[in-house]
Order: structure tokens, then C-alpha cells, then sequence
């Protein structure tokens, strides 16, 4: 039986970088309120890419705490390796190379943690229920799941740009061609019950901004990146015409510029505990 693979189709070039850096400046502080860290805790940080919440974690878990960040990709794993030299956290933060869809944690880490956490990544994998069950698997009994991430429908700009939607939609298109799902948000709940664990409490972390908050300008530019990062899998895949998707992503930038625009999205948040 071949095992399925995650495509991830904004790539790790260093652009790539900076902005999934700077999109952690935004959502941490949220992230790590919501996730409410006590101090003391063993954490797997499941897809930690470049490392920020990962380091973020381990900070506010203590000295006691201990997080191992797990990432496949080598340009993140080197980044996040560097973060963690930098914060001086060596003792506290460990990465180590490995596949969502087939965590390699050694036989005594199999149960061993407090929480596994996941952000960002079910949206890439084509069997993410194989990936929460191995969170489950990962704590021990009484022990915390959570899980974070998109579902893309929930994406409002007002007023509306002429001619982005149709550049979003097919967006969301290079996910299910992918064998991806980019509605994955509404469905965390659910797939922690059939992963086994015992769903807890959900929520949404704002991702939004108005014109003249300090977030709306890095908010609405990571979300042009996201579509300029995405143009060659749009128009390889037939989804979009060249000349639509430029005009979509010029009236972006327009809008960018109106004080009364505003972005609405959130992140779904969702948590269970392992019976």
C-alpha cells in the first residue's frame, strides 16, 4: 500500500519565510492564551515549521517544560533550529525531522505527553485523521489534543475588491486537487471523536483587520502573499485565466489602500483530552 503524500504548494523559499515568520508575530499571543500552558508540561509541536510558536511554547511552559517540535521540510527545520539556538532554549526545545503522516517519536514517547498540538498543517495532509489519531497516541491518558486551523469559506473582505474572489476560489481549488481538504476548520471537533479522544471546547482566533488597526496592513499583505505565492498553481491547474488572476490581485492592492476596508477570517481552534 503506498502511502499517501502531503503537498504543501507555498513551497519554503525564503519570501516563503518571512512571511510565515511574521504571520507567528501575529497569532501567537492569541494562540498561547487559548492554549493556556500551566508550566511543567512535555509538548509535541506536530509541523512546527520554522519553530516560533514551538520556542513560544517552551517559554511559557517554564524551565520545567520540554517541547519537540517535529518538521519534514529541511529549509524549516533549519530555521527553527536557529530559533532555538538564538531564544537558548537548547535544553527545553528539541527538532527533529519527520512526516505528520508517520511521526517518528521513539516507543517511550508514545504516550508520554502532556499535549500535542497541531496548527496549520491538517489543511496540507490528504489523511488527516491518520494525523490526529497519532496526536491521540502521542499523550497520555488524561492528556490534551489541539488542533488549529483554516477553513477557507470564511474569508470576507468589505467592501468587496472587484475580481478577487474568483482568484480566492480558485485557491481553494489548488487544495482539493491536491487531495487536501481547505475546509478543514469546521471539521477539527469531529475528527477528534474519531480519533478517539474526548472533544473539550472550541473557539475561533480572530485573523482579521480594519483599516487604521496596527494588524490590517501585515494582516491583508500575507494575504496577497498567499495568492501571488499561489498564481502558479492556479494557472498550471487550469483554474484561472492569467488575466483574471492579475486583475484580482491588482484590485487587492487597491483595496489595500481604502480607510474603511476591513478583512474578516479566524482561525478554528478546537481541543479534546485523550480518555
Amino acid at each position: 500500500m503506498v502511502r499517501p503524500v502531503s503537498r504543501y504548494i507555498h513551497g519554503t523559499a525564503p519570501v516563503e519565510q518571512r512571511r510565515l515568520a511574521r504571520l507567528n508575530d501575529l497569532l501567537n499571543t492569541e494562540a498561547l492564551r487559548e492554549i493556556d500552558l500551566r508550566g511543567g508540561e512535555r509538548i509535541l509541536d506536530l509541523g512546527c515549521g520554522p519553530g516560533q510558536l514551538t520556542v513560544a511554547m517552551a517559554r511559557a511552559a517554564g524551565p520545567a517544560g520540554r517541547v519537540l517540535g517535529l518538521e519534514r521540510d529541511s529549509a524549516q527545520i533549519r530555521a527553527a533550529q536557529r530559533l532555538v539556538s538564538e531564544s537558548g532554549f537548547g535544553r527545553r526545545v528539541k527538532i527533529r525531522r519527520g512526516d505528520a503522516l508517520a511521526p517518528p517519536l521513539r516507543k517511550r514517547e508514545w504516550g508520554g505527553f502532556d499535549l500535542a498540538h497541531a496548527r496549520f498543517l491538517l489543511e496540507h495532509v490528504p489523511d488527516p485523521l491518520a494525523v490526529v489519531r497519532a496526536l491521540v497516541r502521542a499523550v497520555r491518558p488524561g492528556g490534551r489534543i489541539v488542533l488549529q486551523d483554516d477553513d477557507h469559506d470564511l474569508l470576507r473582505l468589505w467592501p468587496e475588491p472587484p475580481g478577487l474572489m474568483p482568484v480566492w476560489q480558485a485557491y481553494i481549488r489548488t487544495y482539493d486537487r491536491n487531495g487536501n481538504d481547505p475546509y478543514i476548520g469546521r471539521r477539527l471537533v469531529a475528527l477528534l471523536h474519531q480519533a478517539g479522544a474526548v472533544p473539550k471546547r472550541n473557539t475561533w482566533i480572530f485573523f482579521g483587520a480594519c483599516a487604521g488597526s496596527p494588524k490590517f496592513a501585515a494582516l491583508t499583505s500575507n494575504l496577497a502573499r498567499i495568492l501571488e505565492g499561489a498564481r502558479d498553481a492556479i494557472l498550471s491547474g487550469g483554474l484561472l485565466d492569467a488575466a483574471s488572476c492579475k486583475a484580482g490581485l491588482a484590485s487587492l492592492r487597491a483595496w489595500q489602500r481604502r480607510p474603511d476596508a476591513a478583512l474578516w477570517f479566524a482561525l478554528a481552534y478546537a481541543e479534546a483530552e485523550r480518555r
